[in-house]
């Protein structure tokens, strides 16, 4: 074990029993107390990663029942928020997409259709992992479109030189940077498309009962990510790292032989377009269904979600063999430890609610303050710095609950101010730790730390500034009263 997750380990237990015994904070209750105790360890053990990070939020199951602050029933009900099923859903709908690699074909005819000189290629990938990471999650994006892409580096290299020549470097850099960016900032544009989003979703229907429904959500999440996605191309390929390179010869014959390897769209791919479209129109056209169709609100995203992700399991490829589109056995690769950790995030959110710690800190908060445009910023400034250190999932479980309690104070709609928090925790793009797809691309050797690093501190400020400003006019307009 490593000396910082033990340290890690040892500390999270620590923070709990000082708390319990010494009491240090006398404005709270003992119950409270007992509370922020739990609070503490399971921030620790998030932060640290001393421990999975799914094992984490599953201590409110035993520490809230036994210190008799909720029951049991109580304490486990987060753990299947209809949150928890549309994350589901939409978790078997990227299985499927995955399995019969109908996002990679998607993602080839993308990049096809961008050219072959240096930045059409890179403005190609970033179009196309932007597009597939709305659907599925940023990681398994980046890794898809890595292979491709240190293809294409490949085929860049000058075979009469030993090292790549500066104009080189900066494609390779440039490519790399795109896929590890763009994975990221794909996933703003849907409620599915990354956990922080849908995770903030089932905090403030916990909270407030507010439900935000998918179309609602991309009226304001794509045009942040497009505005992000292209912002990004541009600093990276005009101002930071431009490689002039006019065509990649052989990336066309590339991509071709890729795609043909693909063969024409097959059964089983067919299938999964259809209902991969369905669900996605229904996701975005729900209300005005609900509305001038049905009379009344039957559909909702996760009855939908759980729909196109049961239609994976139950529609045949073929009868005679009994093959669907997909098996059980294949949801071994789904991500059944993100839906635990949602399960403990709004579990622990809900503990902290109910006793007033949320409450007592946001209102100290809000009683220094003001609500203002200046006030927006400094929340967004603040959560982008957190984003670089600390997983966007844990600062969401942990921000989110205090910004509810800030806009309780100002007397604010909760939606203003946390969801330009909840957009802005997916923004980290100084380091390889800020989010997997950063890692991944790192991984690659294509890009230095001062690289990335240089990069990230221009695209963060810019980021900062797109999602105030979107958080000033889009969500103001599309949440505002």
């Amino acid at each position: 074990m490593k000396w910082s997750k033990l340290i890690g380990l040892s500390a999270g237990i620590f923070a709990f029993i000082l708390i319990l015994i010494v009491e240090p904070f006398l404005f709270v209750s003992p119950i409270a107390n007992k509370v922020l105790a739990l609070a503490s360890w399971m921030i620790i053990w998030w932060v640290s990663e001393a421990v999975p990070s799914p094992v984490t939020s599953l201590l409110p199951l035993v520490i809230l029942p036994f210190f008799n602050v909720v029951s049991l029933p109580q304490t486990a009900t987060p753990y299947a928020s209809p949150i928890i099923f549309l994350f589901l859903g939409g978790f078997m709908i990227a299985l499927a997409l995955e399995k019969h690699r109908l996002h990679e074909r998607i993602a080839l005819n993308l990049i096809k259709l961008t050219g072959t000189s240096g930045n059409g290629i890179i403005l190609g990938f970033m179009a196309a992992t932007g597009f597939i990471s709305m659907w599925i999650s940023n990681t398994a994006t980046a890794m898809m479109m890595l292979p491709i892409a240190q293809s294409i580096i490949h085929l860049i290299k000058d075979k009469s030189k030993q090292e790549f020549t500066q104009e080189e470097k900066n494609f390779a850099l440039n490519l790399m940077l795109m896929v590890g960016y763009a994975a990221t900032l794909g996933g703003l544009a849907t409620l599915i498309g990354t956990p922080p989003n849908v995770l903030f979703v089932g905090l403030l229907e916990q909270f407030y009962h507010i439900k935000l429904n998918f179309g609602e959500w991309m009226l304001v999440g794509v045009p942040i990510s497009i505005i992000l996605l292209f912002s990004t191309y541009f600093i990276t390929t005009r101002i930071l790292f431009p490689n002039k390179l006019k065509t990649i010869e052989g990336s066309e014959l590339l991509i071709h032989n890729r795609l043909a390897a693909l063969g024409k769209l097959r059964k089983e791919e067919k299938i999964v377009l259809v209902i991969f479209v369905f669900t996605s129109f229904f996701w975005i056209f729900q209300q005005a269904i609900n509305t001038w169709v049905l009379n009344q609100e039957i559909l909702n995203d996760t009855n939908i979600g759980m729909a196109g992700g049961l239609l994976m399991f139950i529609t045949p490829v073929s009868l005679k063999k009994m093959e669907f589109i997909l098996a059980w056995s294949d949801t071994k690769k789904l991500a059944w430890g993100i839906l635990i950790l949602f399960g403990g995030g709004m579990c622990l959110a809900e503990a902290l609610n109910k006793v007033g710690i949320i409450q007592i800190v946001g209102n100290s908060i809000a009683q220094q303050s003001s609500y203002g445009i200046w006030f927006i910023f400094g929340l967004i400034v603040i959560t982008v710095l957190l984003s670089e250190l600390m997983s966007n999932v844990a600062l969401v479980q942990v921000f989110v609950p205090v910004v509810f309690g800030i806009a309780n104070g100002l007397s604010v709609d909760p939606v203003l101010l946390a969801m330009p928090v909840t957009l802005a925790a997916s923004i980290g793009f100084m380091l390889p730790i800020a989010t997997p797809p950063n890692a991944i691309v790192f991984a690659s050797g294509h890009i230095k730390i001062r690289e990335m690093v240089r990069a990230g501190i221009l695209l963060d400020l810019v980021s900062i500034g797109i999602i105030w400003l979107a958080s000033l006019t889009l969500v103001q307009w599309v949440y505002g009263e």
